[in-house]
């Protein structure tokens, strides 16, 4: 079962939090709904714009943070905020490859409770752990 709670006694100014999940594809998604809640109320959010990309590393980590940072990469060039995400990941050949989509909605600062501006993912206390049969994540992000 995938969730996220935010640690408030982390990073004084920015946003940390803490996402689990059952498989990598559910804290993927875990942790990307705390960047997208971070951003905006996501359930103010449609559904009407979507990115869908394709990432690979080596490195499991930096794959999830490579796929943390295109949320903000892509709110910033397209103006949009997200509410929902898809994940699907698979190790061939010691490489592990990445495919998702996220579904959104260009910024409307009348319908959407906007929070605040996540600028980057902080590489500070940043990790993605197995832990016994869960993954577990922690995130900084600069705001």
């Amino acid at each position: 079962m995938k969730s996220y709670k935010f640690l408030e006694d982390i990073a004084i100014a920015d946003v940390a939090f803490e996402a689990k999940g059952d498989s990598l594809e559910e804290v993927f998604i875990a942790a990307a709904e705390a960047v997208f809640e971070t951003n905006a109320e996501i359930k103010t959010v449609g559904d009407s714009f979507t990115h869908e990309f394709k990432l690979e590393n080596k490195d499991l980590e930096k794959l999830f943070y490579d796929f943390l940072e295109e949320i903000v990469y892509i709110k910033d060039k397209d103006g949009v905020v997200f509410s929902k995400s898809e994940v699907k990941i698979e190790e061939i050949e010691d490489v592990f490859k990445l495919n998702s989509k996220f579904y959104g909605e260009k910024i409307n600062q009348e319908k959407h409770e906007l929070n605040v501006d996540v600028k980057a993912i902080t590489l500070h206390e940043f990790s993605l752990k197995k832990e016994g049969n869960n993954y577990v994540a922690k995130v900084i992000v600069d705001i």
